[in-house]
């Protein structure tokens, strides 16, 4: 029952804006040593997983790419990019990005996209050449909302859509507990299956948030020119 302190370690770290790998990560130590683990076996379960994760490396190898890219000004042309199509608001491309980002992860294409190789040099700056575009100069408050959508979109698409594909992580673990833990024998495809509806109705009401994004600039922009 202690094990469960951890969790409300997260909780609390996330409640109170802590920095989130910070928290995680005492959380994890929290809760391995609640479980009785040794300090030198949570060592070796945290090493184990850094050196085993593929995305770990993957990201050492693209993020010198990302960030040479950077400097070079990817985002001044993506903003430049997006702004010359003027039917293209913020919102559509963000609930187009989403789509996107949903589908693929249903294929199992989990690391095809991602915040940091996809969103900031790209998205959040073609959604703020979008905003620009029709409302001209942004406040911070403005461009920091849209960045946070931006982000938003990803998070959401990546989450709902990956637990349609059987054979990602999360649902291989939970048919695995369940068949060991209740003697059961749980399908991946009928996880996969009911999660589709899930990301349906998680598309449909974030995508009417990334939408109605477009009406707020509106309102927002004109009580700037009217001050």
């Amino acid at each position: 029952m202690f094990v469960l302190l951890g969790v409300a370690l997260v909780v609390a770290g996330f409640a109170l804006r802590l920095n989130p790998m910070l928290v995680v990560l005492v959380s994890g130590v929290v809760t391995a040593l609640l479980g009785g683990l040794t300090p030198k076996e949570i060592l070796d379960s945290i090493g184990s997983g850094f050196a085993g994760s593929r995305s770990v490396t993957i990201l050492v190898v693209t993020l010198p790419i990302i960030g040479l890219l950077d400097r070079y000004g990817l985002q001044q042309q993506a903003g430049r990019l997006i702004g010359k199509l003027r039917m293209l608001t913020t919102g559509r491309l963000l609930a187009g990005y989403m789509l996107l980002r949903q589908g693929t992860a249903a294929l199992g294409l989990t690391g095809m996209f991602g915040q940091p190789h996809t969103v900031r040099p790209l998205i959040a700056p073609m959604a703020l050449g979008a905003a620009r575009q029709r409302f001209g100069e942004l406040t911070d408050p403005t461009i920091e909302r849209i960045k946070a959508f931006s982000a938003s979109a990803d998070n959401v698409g990546l989450f709902f859509g990956e637990d349609i594909f059987i054979a990602v992580g999360s649902v291989l673990l939970i048919t695995g507990y369940v068949n060991t833990a209740y003697g059961l024998q749980l399908d991946p495809l009928q996880l996969a299956r009911w999660a589709i509806p899930t990301a349906v109705c998680a598309y449909v009401i974030h995508a009417g948030r990334l939408l109605w994004l477009d009406r707020w600039l509106t309102r927002h922009a004109a009580a700037v020119v009217a001050r």
